[in-house]
Parts: structure tokens; C-alpha cells; sequence
């Protein structure tokens, strides 16, 4: 797969990821089970496709040191992300703190994202 395929896929990931969170919000509490999962599952998807990418261009020719800072921040974005969505899932009050943190983070993991392909994929 090329890099610009690569890059299509990522956008169609998080393009999705936000869509599902979109409809979680609408349906309101208590949250629908498979819409959830759903919205887990894509998320999952996308960090598991995002890490054999990587792992795939590394073989071909090792990280520098820019890449390596953008990959460790992404996965920090993707922690970050995960974290505050498993706060938010759980039935007990919800933090502002949280909820704003879930509305934030994902889109600095979308554009870390696009930051690490574009540094990862560029030199192939």
C-alpha cells in the first residue's frame, strides 16, 4: 500500500472514530452497548493499523529521532484519548474535566496522526 492509500485509510479511520463518538453523544445516557463497542472497536482498529504501519516502514528504513518524538507523542495522544473515553463510559458522574478532555484530545491524536504518516511515510 502506498503512502497516499495509507493516508486515505488513516483519514477514513478517524473520519469514522468521530462519527460513532457523534452518534454515542446524541443517543445520550445510558450509552447504547453496540454503538459503543463500535466506537471502541474503530479506535482500535486505528491504533492497531496506525503501529503495523510504523513497524512496517521501519523495516524498510529506520526511525530518526523526529520520528521516533512524533510516534511517542501520537501514542501518548492515543493514551490520552482512551483514557478519558473509559471515564466517560463508566455510570458514575461524569468530570467536566474528562468530558472536556475527550473533546480535545482526539483531535490532537488526529492531527499527531497525520504529523507521524507524513513524517513516517515521506522518506519511503
Amino acid at each position: 500500500m502506498d503512502a497516499t492509500a495509507r493516508a486515505i485509510v488513516g483519514g477514513l479511520f478517524f473520519l469514522f472514530i468521530f462519527l460513532s463518538g457523534l452518534w454515542l453523544t446524541r443517543i445520550g445516557r445510558p450509552l447504547n452497548v453496540a454503538v459503543s463497542t463500535l466506537h471502541k472497536l474503530i479506535s482500535l482498529a486505528a491504533g492497531v493499523w496506525l503501529l503495523v504501519t510504523i513497524y512496517q516502514r521501519s523495516q524498510v528504513l529506520p526511525l530518526n529521532g523526529s520520528e521516533w518524538a512524533a510516534v511517542v507523542a501520537t501514542g501518548l495522544c492515543f493514551a490520552g484519548t482512551v483514557a478519558a473515553g473509559g471515564v466517560l463510559a463508566g455510570n458514575q458522574a461524569r468530570p467536566v474535566a474528562a468530558l472536556r478532555a475527550h473533546q480535545i484530545v482526539p483531535v490532537l491524536t488526529a492531527l499527531s496522526t497525520a504529523a507521524t504518516l507524513y513524517l513516517v511515510l515521506g522518506r519511503l
